[in-house]
């Protein structure tokens, strides 16, 4: 499964989802749902933009993890 990080990544740089907002130009609301987990993809352009701002490489926002098998 693909785990999105932008919560932890947002804590680590002290800031907040409206500065990030402000900073990249992109929704409160899309801003939400990619830290909440909810978003079902991510822009090129969207990914690009939160790197520049918060000075990140994409493997910092996104990471795969392996789900355990159910049983």
């Amino acid at each position: 499964m693909i785990r999105i990080r932008l919560a932890y990544l947002l804590l680590d740089n002290q800031a907040k989802l409206k500065e990030l907002s402000e900073a990249t130009g992109i929704s409160m609301n899309n801003l939400s749902i990619l830290k909440t987990g909810k978003a079902r993809a991510i822009r090129f352009s969207t990914l690009d933009a939160i790197c520049k701002a918060l000075h990140c490489q994409p493997g910092d926002i996104i990471e795969y993890v392996e789900e355990e098998e159910k049983k």
